[in-house]
């Protein structure tokens, strides 16, 4: 199994941060049983606001390797990734085998 984890700073330039988070959360979760290999997404937005903290997660678990990375190409994926792209002002990830 691949564990895939996403954390996001938003732009506070890009509108309303609450906003989008929750419309980042909606877009990203609407993937779940869309994606062949994709066998779990979720997303938190987090409520600490801590000054080290990001704004917003994803956890995504997949069967394989290939999974993720036809993950990254799906067309569905695709159609979330310029709304992510322009409300983020950071991004970190890690990929790992569980």
């Amino acid at each position: 199994m691949i564990k895939h984890i996403v954390m996001w700073r938003l732009d506070e330039q890009a509108g309303d941060k609450a906003g989008n988070a929750l419309r980042l959360k909606r877009l990203l979760e609407g993937l779940n049983g869309r994606i062949p290999g994709l066998l779990r997404l979720e997303v938190g937005i987090d409520f600490s606001r801590d000054n080290d903290s990001s704004d917003v997660v994803l956890y995504s678990e997949f069967e394989s390797r290939q999974a993720l990375d036809a993950y990254q190409k799906h067309p569905a994926h695709a159609e979330v990734a310029p709304f992510v792209k322009a409300v983020r002002s950071e991004r970190r990830v890690v990929d790992y085998s569980a």
